[in-house]
């Protein structure tokens, strides 16, 4: 195991330091904050999609102890459209919790560092073994697949038992010197050659140790996640109107979008003009319903059906909802999820 382990590494840290990737705006940090930041941000998303949003981020929060400070509206309206919003809400708690509970300095340990909001094992490690240079094993999806394909290891990574062999592995193959350009090969390699879809095997630099290569399984591992049918919701949305401006309620903390604004929503087969007279005491006339928007989830679809009513009368008891009216240019600075921006560029595209 020792000899194998050994080529493992040399093989990938020599592919690594010619073909892998080394413009990434993060690489080359040792500022654990930059190092983080950048780790939470690719967790289920693409780099080309965050590499705009990590430099937005550092130009607005240069230091986690800006971040701390600041308001999570702000935070979050940052983030929108990076999509998985518990992330940003999860990075703003953490932040205040290295400034409440480690004097504003990123813990150390791995164990300190899982007990930060938000910070998994497998991120954890990357943040140590990035920031700090400590030796620790890292598991994300792309190192998954990597892994069940060189270690020939059969099942969904998503159950506990292959889990468990696919971090034994992580372990076992992890060198003792080199960590830094070791992890970030595994994740270079995840990322471009070993591919989910159409790999390039014979560009790799361990397919002489890849199982999965040698024995023609390369299709078949990872094992897919069993497939079932994600359940079906439908809502609607009112999009009130009044004055050139437009309604928005923030959402509960938890949740869906949570802390984010959103316009109001009512069963799909609701009667607006009856939903807004309820909630509100509001006399409203319905304008166009606005196309439908289908917006997926990690556990369910959701069609959204967007309902546009201008408001005739707005009654004191509706000011002291909670709601926030709002200009469709300045609610696109605020935070809202993608299917809201959606909409609202809808009118004021509507407007030209």
């Amino acid at each position: 195991m020792t000899a194998v382990t050994d080529d493992f590494a040399v093989a990938l840290v020599a592919w690594q330091k010619r073909h892998g990737r080394h413009d990434l705006p993060w690489q080359g940090s040792r500022d654990p904050y930059t190092v983080w930041m950048s780790e939470i941000m690719l967790q289920q998303t693409q780099v080309a999609a965050v590499i705009p949003y990590y430099q937005r981020f550092l130009a607005r929060f240069p230091t986690l102890k800006a971040l701390a400070a600041a308001p999570l509206d702000d935070v979050l309206a940052l983030w929108s459209g990076l999509g998985y919003y518990s992330r940003a809400r999860n990075l703003h708690r953490a932040a205040q919790t290295v400034i409440a509970q480690h004097g504003g300095k990123f813990p150390e340990t791995l164990e300190a560092t899982m007990e930060l909001p938000g910070i998994g094992r497998s991120t954890a490690a990357a943040i140590l073994v990035f920031a700090f240079g400590k030796r620790s094993a890292i598991l994300d999806g792309n190192v998954k697949r990597v892994l069940a394909r060189v270690c020939g290891i059969a099942g969904y990574p998503g159950e506990t038992a292959v889990a468990a062999q696919l971090w034994q592995q992580a372990e076992a193959l992890l060198p003792k010197t080199g960590v830094q350009p070791y992890t970030q090969g595994l994740m270079d390699l995840g990322a471009t050659l070993c591919a989910r879809r159409n790999p390039r095997c014979t560009e790799c630099p361990v397919r002489s140790q890849c199982v999965a290569f040698q024995t023609g399984r390369v299709a078949e591992l990872p094992t897919p996640r069993p497939r079932k049918a994600l359940p079906q919701r439908r809502t609607m949305m009112l999009v009130l109107q009044r004055a050139g401006e437009i309604l928005l309620e923030k959402r509960p903390a938890t949740g869906i979008w949570g802390g984010m604004w959103c316009f109001p929503e009512e069963d799909a087969d609701a009667n607006a003009v009856e939903a807004c007279a309820r909630r509100y005491g509001a006399d409203v006339t319905l304008g166009e319903s606005l196309p439908l928007i289908a917006h997926g989830f990690t556990h369910f679809k959701l069609d959204i059906l967007p309902q546009l009513a201008t408001v005739s009368a707005w009654p004191q008891r509706a000011e002291e909802s909670g709601g926030l009216w709002i200009t469709p240019d300045d609610a696109l600075r605020a935070a809202v999820p993608t299917p809201v921006r959606g909409i609202i560029e809808q009118l004021i595209g509507g407007r030209h």
